[in-house]
C-alpha cells in the first residue's frame, strides 16, 4: 500500500548523523553541514564558501558561466542581468502560458486511462517553461530539448566521481552526452542570433541578448540553466504535489475550494519533498563552525530534507499539515530553493509553476491514486523513481 509519507532512506541516514553527532559531520570525502544553524552560517557568510567547484559536475549541461557556478561579481553580474525577467509581476504574465500548456495536456487523459502524473506533468512544465521565458519558437522544439537534456540529466545524475571517470576515459555515456549537448548549443545559439536580428523572443531571451552586457556564451549557460533546473525540479515536485492532494484524506477537496489552502498544501509539499535532497558548497577558507575546524578546501554538503524533517523545527515533521503554514519559517528553517545569494533565480518561477498545475487538475474530477511503491530518487531532484501512476475519472 502507498505510504501516507515517504521517506528517502539515504536522506533519513544524514538525520541520524544529526542527532548523533551534531551539525558539522564528517564522512569522507564530504563534511555536512546539518540543521537550521548550519543553514543560517551558510547563507550568512557566503563569502566562506565557493559554489563553482562545488557544482562543477553540472558544468557538461549548464555550461562554465550558469549562474550555478558562479562566484563573486560574475555571479552578481550574471543574476542582476537575468533578475528582472523572474520578477513576480514578470511572472504572473506567464500564468497563462502555464494554464494553457496544462489544460492541453489534461485534455488528452481518456477517462479511466491510467497514466504517469510525474511524466505528464513534465512535460507540461518543460514546455510552458520554455515558452513562457524564451518565447513560442523555441517552445515548438520543447521535446526536442527534453530528449536531448535528458542525456546530459543522466550523466550528471551520476557521482561526481563517476563523471570524470567517464570524460576521461570518453566513454560511450560522454560520447553520447556530447553529442545531445551540441545539438542542443546549436539550436540555442540560432536563437540568440535570430533574437539579436530583432526577431521576437521571450522576455528572458530578450533581456540576455539585447542588453549586450553578456557574451554569446554566458546567454547559452543562463538559457540552458533555466530550461533543464526548471524542468526538472519542478516536475519532480509536481509529482509529490499531485501524491500529497491525492493520498491525503479530505486534501483534495478543500484545495478545489481555497486558493490559499492550496498554497499552504504547495508549501507543505515543499516542506516533506525540498527538490534538492542535499546541496554543496566548497569552504574558500579555514572557517569554524559549532566548534569544529573545516579546512579550505573542504566540499560541503548541506540538506533541506533534514532540515525540514526536524522534529524541533516542525512538531510531528512526517505529518502532513498543511494547518501548520500559519507560522511563517525562517529562511534557514524552509529552503526548498536554497538560501543566501545564491537561492534559486527561479523559485518565484517555479512555486507559481506548482500552483497554477495543480489549480488546473482540481478543476478536473478527482483521478485515483493507484496502488504502488512510491520511492525517491535524486538527491538534485527527488523525484518517484517509477513516477506517480493515477487513474483519469471516468
Amino acid at each position: 500500500m502507498t505510504p501516507d509519507v515517504v521517506r528517502f532512506r539515504q536522506a533519513d541516514l544524514l538525520a541520524g548523523l544529526y542527532r548523533r553527532f551534531g551539525p558539522v559531520v564528517r564522512v569522507e570525502p564530504y563534511t555536512y553541514l546539518l540543521g537550521p544553524e548550519a543553514n543560517r552560517f551558510l547563507f550568512a557568510h557566503a563569502e566562506l564558501f565557493e559554489v563553482e567547484r562545488a557544482f562543477q559536475s553540472l558544468v557538461p549541461v549548464d555550461g562554465p558561466t550558469s549562474l550555478i557556478v558562479s562566484d563573486g561579481e560574475n555571479h552578481r553580474r550574471r543574476r542582476r542581468v537575468v533578475q528582472p525577467a523572474l520578477a513576480h509581476r514578470q511572472i504572473a504574465s506567464y500564468v497563462p502560458v502555464m494554464e494553457a500548456n496544462a489544460e492541453a495536456t489534461l485534455d488528452a487523459w481518456r477517462p479511466g486511462q491510467e497514466v504517469d502524473a510525474y511524466q505528464e506533468f513534465r512535460r507540461a512544465i518543460r514546455r510552458s517553461t520554455i515558452h513562457a521565458l524564451f518565447g513560442e519558437d523555441l517552445a515548438r522544439d520543447a521535446d526536442f530539448f527534453g530528449a536531448h537534456l535528458q542525456v546530459l540529466i543522466n550523466l550528471i545524475d551520476s557521482n561526481p566521481a563517476m563523471i570524470t571517470l567517464l570524460r576521461r576515459t570518453k566513454a560511450p555515456a560522454w560520447r553520447d552526452a556530447m553529442r545531445a549537448r551540441r545539438a542542443v548549443d546549436a539550436r540555442v545559439y540560432k536563437a540568440i542570433e535570430e533574437t539579436r536580428q530583432g526577431r521576437s523572443a521571450g522576455d528572458v531571451l530578450a533581456s540576455l541578448v539585447r542588453g549586450n552586457e553578456l557574451s554569446d556564451l554566458e546567454v547559452r549557460d543562463q538559457v540552458v540553466t533555466l530550461i533543464a533546473a526548471g524542468y526538472e525540479t519542478t516536475s519532480a515536485a509536481m509529482a509529490w504535489t499531485v501524491f500529497t492532494l491525492l493520498r491525503h484524506n479530505g486534501v483534495w477537496e478543500r484545495a478545489q475550494e481555497d486558493d490559499d489552502y492550496l498554497a499552504c498544501v504547495v508549501n507543505e509539499t515543499l516542506r516533506l519533498y525540498p527538490p534538492a535532497v542535499v546541496s554543496a558548497r566548497v569552504a574558500a577558507q579555514p572557517l569554524e563552525f559549532a566548534g569544529k575546524k573545516v579546512k579550505a578546501g573542504a566540499f560541503l554538503l548541506y540538506s533541506p530534507y533534514v532540515t525540514h524533517r526536524l522534529a524541533e523545527v516542525w512538531p510531528d515533521p512526517l505529518r502532513f499539515d498543511p494547518g501548520r503554514w500559519e507560522r511563517k519559517p525562517a529562511p534557514h528553517e524552509f529552503l526548498p530553493f536554497g538560501g543566501g545569494p545564491h537561492r534559486c533565480i527561479g523559485a518565484g518561477l517555479a512555486t507559481t509553476e506548482l500552483t497554477v498545475m495543480a489549480k488546473a487538475l482540481l478543476r478536473r474530477p478527482k483521478p485515483e491514486l493507484l496502488p504502488q511503491r512510491v520511492t525517491p530518487t535524486g538527491l538534485a531532484a527527488m523525484r518517484p523513481r517509477r513516477g506517480l501512476r493515477i487513474r483519469a475519472a471516468g
